[in-house]
């Protein structure tokens, strides 16, 4: 039986990347994006189905997972892949455009994980895989709130990891950097003309199908140009001095 696959942000770019290669692996695909023209464009030529929808909107996420059931009777594979830079200065704020990127990089991420747990737990497990970013990662200057949204995501991910895995559902994220696509049209000849390489959007598609099988709960995968995929591994903090762990009702830990 071949897979379903829910992907946001699909019309374009990573989206859309991850939306090819999974078709081309057989799966059936429901596509999520803001443009209409361009997601049923897609949807027409994957022979998948479209949804138009902002991820911002609890809705959109609940609409597509129900559009996956009534489409095809399940749900296996999930791209949260929807993202925007934020473009907020903070020294001259802009409270709309700062809520437009949190909605979009983090409500969109909350809203389709938890539209899609049932669904997944239906289909007898599944995978999730959340696009994030190197800004997830490190502290990126030049984009202070886009950086603050990913690793709010990839912090998501990590706490989600081991409870999901008693389900059989993975989750997981992709972290590239400078990928060519719509983001950063505006700066692509500046990476050029410096000689620097970007990503293409079918480097990512790549790292995200192989995030959907990673044995790892929780697996973050690092996305450089010339490199393949590679697993972050997070430094764990300092513990009391007594060396004392939490209590066992105290689900999980904080020493990393």
């Amino acid at each position: 039986m071949s897979s379903v696959a829910l992907i946001t942000g699909a019309a374009s770019g990573i989206g859309a990347a991850t939306a090819h290669r999974l078709a081309d692996g057989g799966a059936r695909c429901v596509l999520v994006d803001l443009d209409h023209d361009a997601v049923e464009r897609l949807a027409k030529e994957l022979g998948g189905t479209a949804l138009t929808g902002d991820v911002t909107e609890r809705e959109t996420s609940e609409r597509a997972v129900a559009l996956a059931l009534e489409t095809y009777g399940r749900l296996d594979l999930v791209h949260l892949n929807a993202g925007i830079v934020s473009g907020v200065d903070l020294s001259a704020f802009d409270p709309e455009r700062y809520r437009r990127a949190v909605g979009v990089n983090m409500d969109g991420v909350v809203f389709g994980v938890a539209a899609a747990l049932p669904a997944l737990r239906r289909s007898g497990g599944g995978a999730i895989v959340v696009t994030a970013s190197l800004a997830g990662l490190v502290g990126y200057d030049g984009d202070p709130v886009y950086t603050m949204t990913k690793h709010a995501v990839v912090g998501l991910v990590r706490a989600l990891a081991q409870p999901l895995a008693a389900d059989g559902i993975r989750i997981g994220a992709v972290c590239p950097g400078f990928t060519d696509t719509p983001l950063v049209s505006e700066m692509r000849e500046t990476f050029r003309g410096a000689g620097f390489p970007l990503l293409t959007a079918e480097d990512v598609a790549a790292a995200v199908e192989s995030a959907f099988y990673a044995e790892e709960p929780g697996a973050v995968l690092v996305v450089q140009p010339g490199r393949l995929p590679v697993p972050y591994r997070f430094a764990g903090v300092p513990g009391p001095a007594g060396g004392q762990r939490p209590p066992e009702e105290v689900h999980g830990t904080t020493s990393g």
